[in-house]
């Protein structure tokens, strides 16, 4: 079996997204500071584009929080495919956790969002077994990837840690239990810090 990675950009004081998120403002006031390094930025550097790399890179299946994935809340009353137009960067199988039922989104490129009501631990099993031996990706937001540390399923966490302080936001860390990970990679730029951890007893 293939790592279960997650690839996260987050403040100074801790939050990967700001507040007052919604249709305009998908990453909320401030969000888009944490993205700079890899939005088209000319302060960018070979660091930033070798992180760009990690975050890139193709996995067989995702897990994703309904929070992520759009800015609907409660039931399904309008129409939503997500943020990323008609062919998605995914590429693979994509699972969303969500309090409401949905039928399956197939996009272009080989994105098809699939809605899990059953929980975390339902969402992942699924994707591991459509993912194979080609791995899983935590892509957020910040509940699910709490949900993922907690249940100690990531092997390989990137943190892209700008400069920024946002003061209010989505928090990364809150509630989560324990931090069971080393360092073992650190790129620079000045956009953000990139450092690649791995669980201890992770191969």
């Amino acid at each position: 079996m293939s790592d279960t990675t997650c690839h996260m950009s987050i403040s100074l004081d801790g939050f990967v997204a700001g507040p007052d998120q919604s249709v305009k403002n998908g990453l909320g006031v401030g969000g888009m500071e944490l993205h700079r390094w890899h939005i088209g930025d000319p302060r960018a550097n070979e660091a930033d584009a070798t992180a760009a790399g990690w975050l890139m890179r193709p996995r067989g299946a995702y897990v994703m929080g309904r929070n992520m994935y759009g800015p609907i809340r409660g039931e399904w009353n309008e129409p939503w495919d997500g943020w990323w137009g008609s062919e998605p960067p995914y590429h693979a199988p994509v699972f969303v956790l969500t309090h409401y039922a949905h039928e399956p989104i197939e996009m272009e490129g080989g994105t098809t969002f699939y809605f899990v009501t059953d929980g975390f631990d339902a969402a992942y099993a699924q994707a591991l077994d459509a993912a194979g031996d080609s791995g899983v990706d935590i892509a957020g937001g910040a509940s699910t990837v709490r949900q993922a540390l907690n249940a100690g399923v990531i092997d390989e966490l990137t943190l892209d840690i700008a400069p920024v302080l946002l003061g209010r936001g989505e928090r990364l860390f809150d509630d989560v239990e324990t931090f069971d990970f080393e360092p073992v990679e650190v790129l620079h730029s000045p956009l953000t810090t990139h450092i690649r951890y791995r669980r201890h007893g992770a191969a």
